[in-house]
């Protein structure tokens, strides 16, 4: 194991072992006492692994055409619901994984920076988490857990408002949305260096440090002494992959060589193929491609070699990223702790499909603070993006991609092992959210809280206790930049900006139109009023405030 001295290891791995032992005897004489569904009397381990901008197919298991072996195996262990529902961007979820609160009223009603007109100045639109929520690193601390993060936070770029402050007793990481994957930190934005900071204060990376390596190893250290303790954990793999600036080390970079030079069409039809076969879509037609998206034939032989290699290059990181996280869960069976952690693994939002290269002064800083060169891409002081195109082919039939509330860019599939906790296996389409990760893992550990969560505890449907997580017509609604939506079972209704949407709302059946192509709301009046009616409903209880104008990033007519 990397930087772990095998001594540590030795010494870990037997007193874990006795303390397993230990907990199994006495887990025995009590386990007629236990709940149907509750935590077992070891108080497991809780994992979570969010990856960064990972796309709906992304993944092996629900027949991609990238190689993630070590997800696909853990997903063979557990139960993937292909239903599950994120923020459209990336602090809402995180803040909702965190606090098991909507992100309005953790204060991630927009992003950093990205409040107008009336939400400027109200606790809903801080751009980070207010402290009007608490963490379940914070109450999982205070219940006897080591709480541990490595990677990204962007929920606070102040020590007030970091991990250590909110409940993490180990953290490293950037505190802002990411940087360069290598050890030169070049910012995602503005030109400049990132720092990293570790326990709230910042520090150096060792010269051939790789974020997605350097993660693994520092969570496997933070957690390392807790197991030698036995004291269990709660650790948080924050990975920045495979986010822009899409970066592997130079062993990885032709990975894929080849692999998408049919274009991104080509995929799409694969891609929504494999989950027809697979029962998770109907076969129903895909979204044409955008306005904006040229058709692949429209490219000259330059610029599709240009996009094929963006392809190859996030295939390859994501490649990367399962293999760290492979290290990751070999390192925890490691030290004899791997049966008893509950290990769930999502994406923050969809597919990153907008225009990276012109938002806010990328168009005059890339060119000279970056060696944009096609030979260069990948490498370090590379800026790469996947763009718009392979965005739709990798949430395909689904639309469009993360930062718009269309199921492109906030559905997830999402991973949930542990031998006895989940009983359930395969692929589900039941509906559950991030909202429902903090009750879940609070009834893991046993901790009571005197607060009203959103979301509900998935353990009494992983256990095969219930037939559903939310009902028959679970509720759910998003509110970021100005785009909105709200669901009702199958039923969709949503609002976007032009040119993603038509600024006028539209209903969708998802059941039948899963892509939603086919606007019902002059056809289904009463339903659109009801729908309607859930929206000002989730409007009042958050005190969701409109922007005057588009908020989001990277438009397409040129970012504001």
């Amino acid at each position: 194991m990397p930087r772990l001295a095998a001594s540590v290891f030795q010494a870990t791995v037997f007193q874990a072992t006795v303390f397993r032992l230990t907990v199994l005897a006495l887990g025995a004489i009590v386990s007629a006492c236990q709940p149907a569904v509750g935590p077992p009397a070891s108080r497991p381990n809780v994992l979570l692994i969010l990856a960064d901008d990972l796309g709906f197919s992304d993944l092996g298991v629900l027949g991609s055409e990238i190689r993630t072996p070590h997800l696909d195996a853990l997903a063979g262990r557990g139960l993937v619901l292909h239903n599950f529902h994120v923020s459209p961007s990336c602090s809402p979820t995180r803040a909702m994984l965190l606090t098991g609160a909507d992100p309005h009223v953790a204060g991630l009603g927009t992003m950093a920076g990205d409040a107008d007109g009336p939400q400027v100045g109200r606790p809903e639109y801080l751009g980070y988490m207010g402290d009007r929520v608490v963490t379940i690193a914070a109450r999982l601390r205070d219940a006897g857990y080591l709480t541990a993060m490595a990677g990204k936070w962007h929920l606070g770029s102040t020590p007030e408002t970091g991990p250590k402050a909110r409940g993490f007793l180990r953290s490293f990481g950037p505190l802002v949305g990411g940087a360069s994957h290598f050890a030169d930190r070049a910012a995602l934005l503005g030109g400049g260096t990132t720092p990293y900071v570790e326990d709230g204060v910042e520090v150096e990376l060792r010269s051939d440090f790789f974020s997605s390596e350097d993660y693994t190893d520092r969570l496997l250290e933070y957690v390392a002494p807790a197991v030698e303790r036995g004291q269990p954990f709660f650790a948080y793999a924050a990975y920045t992959a495979p986010h822009w600036p899409l970066q592997v080390p130079d062993e990885d970079l032709d990975l894929y060589a080849g692999d998408y030079d049919e274009g991104y069409e080509v995929l799409a039809r694969r891609r929504q193929k494999a989950l027809v076969e697979r029962g998770i879509v109907p076969g129903t037609e895909l979204p044409g491609l955008p306005s904006w998206v040229p058709a692949w034939a429209e490219l000259s032989k330059d610029e599709r070699a240009v996009e094929a290699r963006r392809m190859e290059l996030f295939a390859a990181m994501v490649e990367n990223l399962d293999r760290h996280i492979g290290r990751l869960l070999q390192g925890l069976e490691e030290l004899g702790v791997l049966e008893d952690t509950l290990i769930v693994f999502l994406s923050d939002n969809g597919a990153e499909g907008n225009l990276i290269g012109t938002m806010y002064d990328n168009e005059e800083i890339l060119p000279v603070e970056f060696d944009t060169s096609f030979t260069n891409m990948g490498r370090p002081r590379s800026y790469v993006w996947t763009g718009p195109g392979w965005a739709l082919a990798q949430s395909a039939p689904f639309r469009l991609f993360k930062a718009i509330p269309y199921e492109g860019g906030v559905r997830t599939p999402a991973l949930f092992v542990h031998p006895q906790l989940v009983q359930r296996r395969g692929l589900d389409a039941t509906f559950a959210s991030a909202l429902d990760f903090v009750p879940t893992v609070l009834q893991v550990a046993g901790v009571e809280h005197d607060v009203s969560l959103e979301g509900r505890s998935l353990l009494p449907y992983l256990a095969g206790d219930t037939e559903t997580v939310h009902g028959a017509e679970p509720l759910f609604a998003w509110e970021l930049f100005g785009r909105r939506a709200v669901t009702k079972g199958r039923w969709k209704l949503t609002w976007a900006w032009q040119p993603y949407g038509t600024e006028q709302w539209q209903l969708f059946d998802l059941e039948s139109d899963p892509s939603e192509s086919v606007d019902l709301a002059a056809r289904q009046p009463e339903k659109y009023a009801e729908m309607l009616a859930a929206w000002e409903s989730y409007v009042a209880r958050h005190h969701v405030l409109l922007p005057r104008r588009d908020m989001g990033y990277g438009l397409v007519d040129g970012d504001r």
